[in-house]
């Protein structure tokens, strides 16, 4: 295995981190910034109200992504183990 195939595979490696993760980190983000701005607007300052519904969104897109995250996972180990024997 040459340096470029491992910086090929940290390359895929971290995108597929990043788009496996990307849908619940996005919902975090969106509701954490909607109750953000609601605390702004109503001066209220308590910081469970923005961690229980970051976390409720967080579960219940993971919930419905996870079909998904599986799948893509699955097949990037397939396609990892089945490319084994071409890199060495």
């Amino acid at each position: 295995m040459d340096p470029q195939d491992a910086v090929d595979l940290g390359r895929e490696a971290i995108w597929m981190c990043l788009l496996v993760g990307a849908p619940v980190l996005l919902a975090g983000m969106v509701v954490g910034l909607a109750l953000g701005l609601l605390q702004a607007l109503t001066q209220i300052q308590e910081q469970t109200v923005a961690f229980v519904p970051k976390v409720v969104a967080m579960v219940l897109v993971l919930a419905l992504v996870l079909p998904w995250i599986l799948g893509r996972l699955t097949e990037y180990a397939a396609e990892l183990i089945t490319s084994i024997p071409g890199r060495f």
